[in-house]
């Protein structure tokens, strides 16, 4: 009776070492992305695994065995594949764990746009003179308004490649009177008051 007792202990104890191998891969490994790469880590005393990816209809991609005796980082570039899911399979001799991962393109910032630098500065009673700097690209509308009614009193689109500087004569009008209204090839505006 000790020996049948004995015979359903040890089985009861390998039963439970079994059922505890899942979780311990599941412990012992772990899959990132970072944009289009992806990582996969197995921790030291998984042993012998094989790493498959597959697609999500199922279509392997790649698989790889390794041994992993110390801690392992197995990384993987997508970049000549789509941005999508991804199912990693990690399988040792005992047991299997699935993970399913995204992959997404790298968020490229966009580039700073700095202000139109546009001054003005009286000259004498009738001349202002204009200096625009830091154009991109060629192409400037230069817009003489009055401040009081916002009337056009002159335009003119001037095609220097980076930044101009010009008098303009102001017959009969006070320069604190108008304003100039600078807009460049790429939108920016810059309303210049005197």
């Amino acid at each position: 009776m000790k020996t049948l007792f004995t015979f359903a202990l040890a089985g009861l104890l390998a039963t439970s070492t079994f059922a505890n191998d899942a979780e311990d891969l599941k412990a012992n490994s772990s899959v990132h992305t970072n944009n289009k790469k992806i990582s996969v880590l197995l921790n030291e005393g998984v042993g012998k695994a094989k790493i498959a990816i597959y697609d999500m209809n199922g279509k392997k991609l790649h698989s790889r065995r390794v041994k992993a005796n110390v801690d392992v980082l197995v990384p993987y570039d997508m970049n000549s594949l789509p941005c999508a899911e991804y199912q990693v399979m990690i399988t040792t001799d005992d047991e299997e764990v699935t993970y399913t991962v995204e992959t997404v393109e790298k968020e490229v910032p966009a580039p700073k746009v700095l202000p139109l630098m546009a001054y003005g500065k009286i000259v004498d009673h009738t001349t202002v003179n204009l200096l625009v700097i830091g154009l991109e690209q060629p192409g400037v509308a230069v817009q003489i308004k009055r401040s009081k009614d916002d009337k056009l009193v002159f335009e003119e689109m001037i095609n220097e490649p980076e930044g101009f500087r010009k008098n303009y004569i102001l017959n009969g009008l006070d320069p604190e009177e108008v304003y100039f209204e600078v807009t460049d090839a790429i939108g920016r505006t810059r309303k210049i008051y005197i």
